[in-house]
């Protein structure tokens, strides 16, 4: 049976609050369903914000009080879905986690907008979030699918660089691959976050559960990022999506920008972009799109120049694995071993 789907990669913005970033994401959506799509990428941090240049008043051995009240700000723009600080994994998917009193379901409802928005237009959804859960945020990715709902969540396991002082550490449990099956395709589907994909022994990690469709929400729009996405395909023979944010100055929240006054080119592009998607051998199938967003365009037509769309066959997968299988046959496997802390790296029963 042919192993055909149709991808796209949204090169979207956050917008000023959750609710109309949901919004614009199913706006999006339903245009994407439109042409087909079956799955769909968002970027890193789409819902709750990537605060880019902000510093959070923070030096090496100083904190500004006005540091604290943009944490206070971010903290709240983020979302909740319903988890816990340790995430509970399957019991969290399988909503066997206690009910709030009085409520129907846990967190602020985000989980069960996306799951509606994806069982209405049909279309699986693999979103970037900012999630909170304690007192702690997380920079997640969320899979909902249209029939099941929310089959997983990742957590980044490593903060880059300042993104330490504001998100925890994701458990390496969260790398755990999700499987649907989409246009009779079956998929395995596992998502690194930005600089996760610099981290070989992570990306070994998601070769290893035999992924053939491979996410990369990102918030790097870097010349390095396209050949660091064409080597993830050809070394893991898998398809892979990477969507980024584009964003002007202007479009950075208030609490942002209100505290660097000498920044006054609202038009200045702080994000270009760079959304891609790439083949099994490493292939560019969708170049980079730099310096438009969807939420630029109104009408439906012009949303194609910040959607990349392209139909795949999942077969691509194991024809390049004639010659090249990393996790497998050419992996010298009884010379190198690879373990993760609470993560089972067999491929996942289709």
């Amino acid at each position: 049976m042919p192993q055909k789907i149709t991808v796209a990669v949204a090169q979207a913005s956050t917008q000023p609050t959750v609710a109309a970033t949901l919004d614009a994401l199913q706006k999006v959506t339903r245009h994407a369903a439109s042409r087909g799509v079956h799955l769909i990428l968002f970027p890193e941090a789409y819902l709750g914000g990537y605060p880019r240049t902000c510093d959070f008043g923070t030096a090496v051995g100083a904190r500004a009080p006005h540091g604290r009240d943009q944490f206070l700000e971010y903290f709240h723009a983020a979302i909740d879905l319903g988890d816990t600080p340790a995430g509970a994994g399957d019991d969290w998917v399988n909503r066997k986690l206690p009910l709030p009193r009085g409520k129907e379901y846990r967190g602020d409802g985000t989980r069960e907008a996306l799951e509606k928005i994806s069982r209405d237009t049909g279309v699986f959804i693999v979103c970037g979030v900012i999630e909170r859960a304690g007192g702690s945020l997380y920079c997640s990715a969320i899979y909902v699918d249209p029939r099941d709902g929310a089959l997983g969540k990742r957590r980044k396991v490593m903060p880059t660089a300042s993104e330490r002082l504001i998100w925890a550490q994701g458990s390496p449990s969260t790398l755990k691959a999700v499987t649907t099956e989409l246009n009779g395709a079956r998929l395995t589907i596992g998502t690194a976050i930005c600089w996760e994909s610099y981290m070989p022994l992570l990306r070994q990690s998601l070769y290893s559960q035999n992924v053939n469709l491979y996410l990369a929400p990102t918030a790097d729009a870097r010349d390095t990022w396209l050949p660091l996405m064409r080597t993830v395909a050809a070394e893991g023979r898998t398809f892979v999506l990477s969507a980024n944010q584009c964003v002007r100055r202007r479009e950075l929240p208030d609490w942002i920008t209100t505290a660097s006054p000498g920044q006054s080119d609202g038009e200045e592009y702080v994000c270009r972009g760079g959304s891609c998607i790439v083949g099994p051998l490493g292939e560019v199938l969708r170049a980079p799109i730099w310096e438009v967003s969807t939420d630029d365009l109104t009408e439906s037509a012009d949303l194609n120049a910040a959607l990349s769309v392209v139909d795949i066959d999942l077969e691509d997968c194991e024809r390049g694995r004639l010659d090249m299988d990393v996790a497998g046959s050419y992996s010298r496997n009884d010379a190198f071993k690879l373990t993760v802390e609470g993560l089972d790296l067999n491929p996942p029963p289709q």
